[in-house]
């Protein structure tokens, strides 16, 4: 990857919806490498997808809470049903394994505080191996779905 394919990247992270002709001018270069260039960036897996990026808060999403878990069990077989689970409900933006203790870190979104709490009880506190769930508020979001630094 050279600085060319970086520019690349960095163009995309800010606007996914270029043209290829936009894209190859700001990039400078004609349309043809630059399309060689997107393909390879694509099929190395460098570019893993393009998506929309929406506003939770005006869909209806505006309580939003980190939760930590504490598994009771971390053998393999729980561990994996977990993440499964997990993996499968929709309020759970991201879902990240922890060294240490806790053992998870979750971000979830919910409608409000009572469709949050429904979630909580129905669904998270009911995840295999869990020993304990502890999640604060996010007050405001200070960072939010920052480019990669190229």
């Amino acid at each position: 990857m050279d600085d060319v394919d970086r520019k690349i990247l960095a163009e995309l992270q800010s606007d996914g919806r270029l043209t290829l002709t936009e894209l190859a001018e700001r990039v400078r270069l004609s349309v043809s490498p630059c399309h060689r260039r997107l393909r390879a960036l694509e099929r190395s897996g460098a570019i893993a997808g393009y998506h929309a990026q929406l506003d939770a808060s005006v869909l209806g999403l505006t309580f939003e809470a980190p939760i930590f878990v504490t598994m009771r069990y971390a053998d393999r077989q729980t561990v994996a049903a977990f993440e499964e689970q997990v993996a499968g409900i929709p309020h759970v933006l991201q879902a990240q394994r922890l060294f240490g203790d806790p053992d998870y870190l979750l971000r979830v979104v919910a409608r409000d505080l009572p469709a949050y709490r429904q979630l909580y009880d129905e669904q998270l506190a009911a995840l295999p191996g869990v020993l304990r769930l502890s999640s604060t508020l996010v007050m405001k979001s200070v960072v939010e779905a920052r480019p990669l630094p190229l």
